[in-house]
């Protein structure tokens, strides 16, 4: 099933950020319809870009409908953020399970092309990424390539030498911060990627390799 696709998740649903929980199917596949509209909007126009109302124009639905789940243009962008980690997280580990190798450098390739692959093909992931990007998160709250650095430990440390702690968490965290801005640099004015920008980004995670036990 196409990633975007994929109906809204329970992590979504105890968020916070919905007014009213969808309970059925239907309303779930509202909320999912909003959400690949709000994308859409964000690979076209930025992050910065999108209304409520330019969300519901490319749902073909009222603005009353956008206004049922969400409370306002910061919500959507929060719901949408809390989506792309949760796709990059699928993608992560699918394509771990595909790995024949065992070597550090076999995992450190594919977590670097799954989230190059995410800036190609997943609609507005280049300008909202993971949403630490949006100046609007309570201060609280980790950073979600946080929340991706320790997922991806945990991963790594089950097959591939790494050492599930916090000082490999760091390590990880530094390269995707790295590979973010990278990056976001070579997809500003190019749907492919700028090569230069795309082989710095490869480049700053080949370190990880000397991590693993």
């Amino acid at each position: 099933m196409p990633l975007q696709h994929i109906p809204a998740s329970e992590e979504l649903f105890k968020s916070g950020l919905l007014i009213n929980t969808p309970v059925q199917a239907r309303s779930n596949e509202r909320v999912t319809a909003l959400l690949d509209a709000a994308a859409k909007v964000v690979h076209d126009k930025g992050y910065e870009d999108l209304t409520t109302a330019n969300v519901a124009e490319a749902a073909g639905a009222s603005i009353g409908t956008v206004y049922r789940y969400f409370e306002d243009r910061v919500k959507v962008l929060e719901a949408l953020a809390i989506r792309n980690l949760e796709r990059t997280d699928r993608r992560f580990r699918d394509a771990l399970e595909q790995v024949k190798g065992s070597a550090p450098n076999d995992a450190i390739d594919v977590m670097f092309e799954m989230y190059l692959d995410m800036f190609r093909t997943e609609p507005g992931f280049r300008s909202l990424r993971l949403g630490d990007v949006l100046d609007i998160r309570p201060r609280n709250r980790e950073s979600r390539l946080t929340t991706a650095a320790r997922t991806m430990t945990e991963q790594l440390s089950l097959r591939f030498g790494f050492a599930n702690d916090a000082a490999t968490v760091l390590e990880i965290e530094k390269s995707l911060v790295a590979v973010d801005a990278y990056l976001a640099r070579a997809f500003f004015n190019d749907d492919r990627g700028d090569a230069v920008f795309i082989d710095a980004a490869r480049a700053s995670v080949m370190s990880l390799s000397s991590i693993a036990h």
